[in-house]
């Protein structure tokens, strides 16, 4: 590992600090850090390049921020095998689960070759007019469709070309096994082992109350296809990307055919972070 992507929330000063430290760390190794023109303005030891060209000059990426820092990262990298190290620095962390004590011990098990990388599904959301495809994106979280001004949205729910619900609801979430715990978890949808291969279909506030969210294998495709009679709907893509929808408007929705892999500490297993992240009961019953 001689090449280091720096991605970091600089409105966060920790952050910045930190970043500044991993630079230094890296140059008395012979390494090189690599970030976008503003942060290498903010830190010694940094290389500044575009933002869009980092993921071209890289071996690792190493997120310093929030689970949006993360997700930011991951649409950069845009599939390529980069591993990413995220580092919590925000309020929650699902995604950024180490901790700012336990960086750079990590680091140097890295430079040594010594990590486990996990790999994380992505879906492919492909947007749709007349039959045109308008855009394609991929997603580690979620797609979401609302409608505007908290009125309920209807949309024409199909799974693998088959009739499921036209639903009346605030919204409708799909989310992979990693978004599992971001706004589908809001919406009552299920906690998923983050490996696993499932897509989650969650309506956010049914009109029906019985209508529930529901776990289907990632080989099959979600088509959602707004009302006729739908206005003022939109496509939200992890939270970050708006697009505005019409009516007529299809979504197509799979499992993407790149992933993202994202490292991880071994000292510390996704139920730990469930449970400081969640804060359940954190004593064991013993025998």
């Amino acid at each position: 590992m001689k090449r280091i992507g720096l991605i970091v929330k600089v409105s966060n000063p920790e952050a910045v600090r930190l970043a500044g430290s991993i630079a230094d760390w890296a140059a008395e190794r012979g390494g090189k850090v690599i970030t976008d023109d503003g942060l290498a303005l903010m830190i010694k030891n940094a290389q500044p390049t575009k933002i869009k060209d980092i993921p071209e000059n890289i071996d690792i990426m190493v997120v310093l921020g929030g689970d949006g820092t993360m997700l930011h990262a991951a649409r950069l990298l845009n599939g390529r095998d980069i591993p990413i190290l995220g580092v919590n620095l925000g309020s929650l962390g699902f995604l950024t689960a180490i901790t700012v004590k336990e960086v750079f011990p990590l680091l140097e098990k890295i430079s040594k070759g010594d990590f486990v990388k996990e790999e994380r599904m992505l879906l492919q959301v492909e947007h749709t007019r007349g039959g045109e495809s308008l855009a394609v994106n991929n997603v580690l979280n979620d797609a979401v469709i609302k409608g505007a001004s908290a009125r309920l949205v209807r949309l024409e729910t199909r799974i693998n070309k088959e009739y499921v619900n036209t639903y009346r609801a605030d919204g409708l979430i799909i989310a992979t096994p990693t978004g599992s715990t971001a706004y589908s978890l809001s919406a009552n949808g299920p906690i998923l082992y983050p490996t696993i291969h499932s897509i989650i279909v969650a309506p956010i506030c049914p009109f029906n109350l019985t209508n529930r969210p529901v776990v289907i294998p990632d080989w099959m495709t979600v088509d959602i296809t707004v009302a006729p009679e739908q206005e003022n709907s939109e496509l939200i893509l992890d939270g970050q990307v708006n697009i505005p929808l019409v009516r007529g408007d299809v979504i197509k929705v799979k499992r993407a055919e790149v992933s993202v892999y994202l490292i991880k500490y071994e000292g510390k297993s996704y139920f730990d972070i469930l449970r400081e992240r969640l804060m359940w009961e954190v004593k064991a019953v013993r025998n």
